[in-house]
């Protein structure tokens, strides 16, 4: 038994070491000389994005979890499916990713191949872009690392049980995490990104209308949740994850879960579980305590799987290969 314990340490080990490689490679000055005004070209395609829709925020955001969660930030969530290859965007797990990411970082990278051709790849613009969408909703402003390529692969079949799920556990989480050198407080920080966007009744009508009811929902709450979602199915409309600040990345995500308003389960666990609530209860008091948290977990997951030399390329439309 030990020694199998210690055979799944060094896998996990591996793995975490695995997620990071190429990471060195990157740097917030990459483009300093190349293409000095490609973070303002990306910026100015998120405001005007942002200002069509607060949709932009969430999407985006989340666009930028799904893809490096599964095979790297390589921008493969990105790639159209072709007959006889479904990609990344097809699986059953990112149906739910929404236009206004994908558009955003096309858009982004039409400007920025008009200033700049051949020369940034889309998974690096999909990362400012990200930063971006959270700091002109009110989070905080990081460098971001940049010298990222684009990955050469993108299968829809690689994407079955690399996200975390709504009825995930905190320990399937961890493990989740862990593969890919994060930890439980990196969960906690990264799990804010739910204080914009919005989630499908789907998602979370077991926690209102089981038998019986999530008894971890504040009922308030679990009544509003019943006049936005029908009891049986019929529809399935989307929901705003943060009703009291829904345009804002801010702390109210972690006072929402004090008060048994984390819409979705593996939200709420985060409060409900002692590992975690110390922290949840630190960030929900102090802003600048969870923004230093959440950039330090978004500068980490900004590195997993980062492909570079002969692993990938600049592409130069972000949703076909070359």
């Amino acid at each position: 038994m030990a020694r199998r314990s210690s055979c799944m340490g060094l896998l996990v080990l591996i793995l975490a070491l695995s997620a990071q490689l190429g990471a060195s490679d990157l740097s917030p000055g990459y483009y300093g000389s190349s293409c000095p005004n490609l973070e303002s070209i990306v910026r100015g395609v998120v405001t005007q994005k942002m200002d069509d829709t607060i949709r932009t925020i969430g999407s985006t955001i989340r666009l930028f979890f799904h893809d490096c969660f599964v095979e790297g930030c390589d921008a493969s969530v990105l790639i159209r499916s072709t007959p006889g290859n479904p990609t990344e965007m097809d699986a059953d797990d990112n149906k739910s990713l929404a236009f206004e990411g994908y558009e955003t970082v096309r858009v982004a990278k039409e400007a920025v191949e008009a200033a700049c051709p051949d020369l940034v790849s889309c998974a690096d613009i999909l990362t400012i872009a990200t930063r971006d969408a959270i700091a002109l909703s009110g989070g905080p402003f990081y460098p971001v690392e940049l010298g990222r390529l684009d990955g050469l692969s993108s299968t829809a079949s690689s994407v079955a049980g690399k996200l975390p799920q709504p009825t995930s556990t905190l320990n399937q989480m961890v493990a989740m995490f862990r593969a890919h050198g994060l930890n439980m407080s990196d969960i906690v920080a990264l799990s804010a990104a739910h204080t914009v966007g919005l989630a499908h009744c789907g998602k979370f009508r077991d926690r209102v209308y089981g038998s019986p009811a999530d008894a971890t929902l504040n009922p308030k709450y679990a009544a509003f949740l019943r006049t936005k979602c029908p009891a049986d199915g019929s529809s399935d409309p989307m929901v705003l994850m943060d009703q009291a600040t829904p345009a804002l990345f801010d702390n109210q995500y972690y006072r929402n879960l004090q008060d048994g308003g984390g819409l979705l389960a593996s939200d709420q666990l985060l409060y409900n579980d002692n590992r975690t609530r110390p922290l949840v209860n630190s960030w929900a008091n102090s802003t600048a305590a969870f923004s230093r948290g959440f950039v330090a977990a978004i500068v980490k997951l900004g590195r997993v799987g980062v492909k570079s030399g002969s692993d990938g390329n600049i592409r130069k439309q972000c949703d076909v290969f070359n």
